[in-house]
């Protein structure tokens, strides 16, 4: 799958799918505020640390992809399903970079702000490419060099296409 920009994706969204995803990530924010006052601003950056949206735009993710398919004169759940289940893989894969992201300030900032900034986005970049590549090579990998015995087993109930 290639990463491209597509303007396209914004002539599919309805005004109140924007909408909901706002009040979601302004909510998910309060939260994070509220957790902060009351544990600590350590605590309150982890929830910030969380996708703030990801809720909203996986529910949206999968409407979309549904509605596409069944325009289409089929039935769209599962695809759907799988179009979030997509997304919040890449989620996770940055959620992982984000780590890296506030590992690397918090060695860094008490020499420098803007450096350690600098560097952490770029250890963020880095760590969040990497877990992408590194996940695509495993499923690449695992597609290929199944056993022979699984293999014929499975391929000959249908499992695999």
């Amino acid at each position: 799958m290639l990463v491209k920009l597509s303007s396209s994706a914004l002539k599919q969204t309805r005004w109140y799918e924007y909408v909901v995803r706002f009040l979601l990530g302004g909510l998910a924010t309060v939260l994070a505020g509220v957790v902060g006052d009351s544990s600590g601003v350590s605590v309150g950056g982890l929830f910030l640390a969380l996708p703030a949206v990801f809720c909203a735009s996986a529910t949206l993710i999968e409407s979309h992809a549904r509605r596409a398919k069944e325009k289409a004169g089929c039935r769209g759940r599962r695809r759907g399903q799988q179009a979030a289940a997509l997304d919040a893989v890449g989620a996770g894969l940055g959620s992982i970079g984000l780590a890296a992201f506030a590992a690397t300030f918090c060695a860094l900032v008490s020499m420098t702000v803007i450096g350690a900034f600098a560097i952490a986005i770029l250890v963020w970049a880095v760590v969040a490419v990497s877990a992408w590549w590194l996940r695509r090579m495993l499923r690449v990998t695992s597609r290929h060099k199944r056993p022979a015995r699984w293999e014929r087993s499975a391929g000959d109930r249908g499992l695999f296409p």
